[in-house]
């Protein structure tokens, strides 16, 4: 061994080697390799097409891609390019940069994320959330069921309108010493802040970063089937609140049926001592209100209020409509993140900063678009995304449309592990799973509702996910002890959830 080997040794072992789960640009930026290599092997072909762009059952045939080499190459290394402004040609159906037709990239979405990011986190800066939830939680600190209840609606109803989760991180350091002043463990916390936030995503409504993508995605309106969504939301949340509920009460009742025990301090802490009600101004009021009354109307905005209240899905849209889609949706959020701005008087400069750092903030979930809209180009161009297709029709065909949405719901479950983040799952399994449903006869807009909540279930539980592991350990948490306690209200949320979606397939 050399003297620098002993020196190294003797100061500083090196560190172990640890497996870590790479991040989702690594995780796309792999499976755009493979598909490129993989397009060589699968055989190309098409489907004839409607007058709506929907492939036509039984209609599937091979033909050459007519791509060379050196167009395969040019493919792969434009790929991210044309996952944002690609350009499909009408009559090859080739995408590329420099092309005449129908925008295939995802420029709209990835400025639609973009101004999400600047929006809440102008939001955030101006401190009224964190107030709001704090107020919440201290006015009902001396009744721990509704305290509990409270803030799993709040972060639900947040998790369903606009994807919060990792910004639950930041509660921890109020809601674990709280809940141990009011005699539970913190085990009830974690359940509190992850299964809140999660159940909401789980059943997102109008989250544009989970049912926004997988719409677009889909070709289909972000509006469509929230009737469905709504009610699973109300149910499962429901159902997960009284699941903690539940929990607290047995733990208040008798500590020892706690499963993390307890802590050094953690049981001579006192609801009455905590510290004064946090101070809601009028100007985080005016925030609040503001916030509530601009997801309103993007919920106002993209809704299909014909369909949705007569049920018949090719009714002539009302008057009031406004039928907004991802480019107006941008242009909302760039100008509520500016009115917020205004309203709780940040100044020209802290609220130029503060949209320049949300955009920075969200650039990663929306290059993940990116790319993974790249893979599909690089399919869309060699011709086999038809091909795909077709293998998968064998499948689901014959089998009753209840039975093809549960199967749609389980397809997604290994996929959501394997890639993370729920935009380029969606991004990257829509296009073949949406014209399944065509042939199904179910509507494209269930195949959405079973693949965003396999996400959300996923992301329950799986420890790759930034907001499970990273809360458990802000709790002091172990995560084996998670799973005992959330593996029963898994196994029941599995069930209803199929149930939900066979029911969508069925009715609507």
């Amino acid at each position: 061994m050399s003297t620098t080997d002993t020196q190294r040794t003797t100061e500083q072992p090196p560190d172990k080697l640890k497996f870590t789960f790479p991040s989702a640009l690594t995780v796309l930026a792999t499976v755009t390799i493979a598909v490129w290599l993989l397009a060589f092997l699968v055989p190309s072909g098409l489907y004839d097409r409607n007058e709506s762009g929907a492939p036509i059952q039984g209609t599937y045939h091979r033909v050459d891609s007519g791509q060379s080499f050196v167009d395969r190459l040019n493919d792969l290394f434009l790929a991210p390019v044309n996952g944002l402004y690609g350009i499909q040609d009408q009559k090859s159906g080739q995408v590329g940069p420099d092309l005449a037709g129908d925008l295939y990239g995802s420029a709209g979405v990835f400025l639609f994320v973009l101004a999400i990011g600047a929006f809440i986190t102008v939001v955030f800066a101006t401190g009224a959330l964190d107030r709001g939830i704090g107020r919440l939680a201290h006015r009902l600190r001396e009744r721990g069921a509704l305290l509990i209840a409270g803030i799993m609606v709040v972060f639900s109803v947040l998790g369903t309108v606009e994807g919060f989760a990792e910004e639950t991180l930041g509660f921890y350091g109020l809601i674990v010493p709280l809940m141990l002043a009011l005699g539970y463990d913190r085990m009830v916390a974690v359940g509190t802040i992850i299964l809140g936030a999660g159940i909401g995503v789980l059943c997102s409504t109008v989250n544009p970063f989970a049912t926004g993508v997988a719409s677009s995605a889909a070709d289909i309106s972000l509006g469509d089937g929230i009737v469905l969504r709504f009610v699973m939301w109300v149910v499962l949340t429901a159902v997960t609140v009284a699941y903690v509920v539940r929990y607290a009460r047995r733990v208040r009742r008798n500590p020892e049926l706690s499963l993390t025990g307890f802590l050094p301090g953690d049981r001579d802490q006192d609801a009455a001592s905590e510290a004064e009600e946090p101070e809601l101004t009028g100007l985080h009021k005016a925030v609040l209100v503001t916030m509530g009354l601009v997801f309103a109307f993007m919920i106002f905005s993209v809704v299909p209020w014909a369909s949705a209240l007569t049920g018949d899905a090719n009714a002539r849209p009302y008057g009031f409509e406004l039928g907004w889609s991802f480019p107006q949706l941008a242009a909302l959020f760039v100008c509520a993140a500016v009115l917020v701005g205004l309203v709780a008087r940040l100044g020209e400069q802290k609220l130029s900063s503060m949209i320049i750092q949300g955009a920075a903030d969200f650039i990663s979930p929306a290059l993940v678009i990116v790319l993974a809209r790249g893979v599909t180009v690089i399919m869309n161009n060699s011709k086999i995304t038809d091909t795909v297709l077709h293998s998968i029709e064998g499948v689901v065909k014959g089998t009753s449309s209840g039975v093809f949405a549960i199967i749609v719901f389980v397809v997604n479950l290994p996929l959501a592990f394997l890639i993370p983040s729920t935009s380029g799952h969606a991004t990257l399994a829509m296009p073949i799973l949406a014209p399944l449903a065509d042939f199904a006869g179910v509507s494209r807009a269930v195949v959405v509702t079973a693949w965003q909540a396999a996400s959300g279930w996923m992301n329950l539980w799986v420890p790759t996910t930034a907001v499970t592991i990273g809360g458990v350990a802000l709790a002091k948490v172990g995560y084996d002890k998670y799973l005992r306690f959330v593996w029963p209200l898994l196994a029941l949320l599995f069930l209803m959830i199929c149930g939900f979606v066979a029911f969508g397939a069925v009715f609507t």
